[in-house]
């Protein structure tokens, strides 16, 4: 059932966005700052974590990967509302927070990768149950 990925995505992105908010705080902008980036991350370091440990059943990994896969529409629709000319107009802050979002990005994929390669996760059947 798809649900009960919804408090794990929830919880997530409380955190992202106050992370975002922190994060925007810190380089002086009054503005959350890759909140749904930050969200996103947690999401699929939960997701590992759980699975790694036995503790998501198959129905709450099934609603975790729907709800994964949701939120990337999501962020693109985000972003596309986000005024980009008036942003770098006001500053080198937002230009220096973009390449900032993205190398920190980079390095969180090059540990989930370092780090993934002991268990990959098992594809999921379209009954939500893990394969063999």
């Amino acid at each position: 059932m798809i649900i009960y990925g919804t408090t794990l995505l929830a919880i997530c992105h409380l955190a992202g966005l106050f992370l975002g908010d922190l994060l925007g705080q810190a380089i002086g902008v009054k503005a959350n700052v890759g909140g749904v980036g930050i969200a996103m991350l947690l999401l699929i370091g939960a997701r590992i974590y759980l699975h790694r440990r036995g503790l998501m059943p198959a129905a709450t990994e099934s609603g975790v990967s729907f709800w994964g896969a949701m939120y990337i529409p999501v962020v693109v629709a985000m972003a596309a509302q986000q005024n980009v000319v008036t942003a770098l107009r006001g500053g080198p802050v937002a230009l220096l927070a973009a390449i900032g979002a993205v190398l920190v990005c980079g390095v969180c994929i090059a540990l989930i990768n370092r780090t993934g390669h002991a268990e990959p996760l098992p594809p999921l059947t379209e009954s939500g149950q893990a394969t063999a």
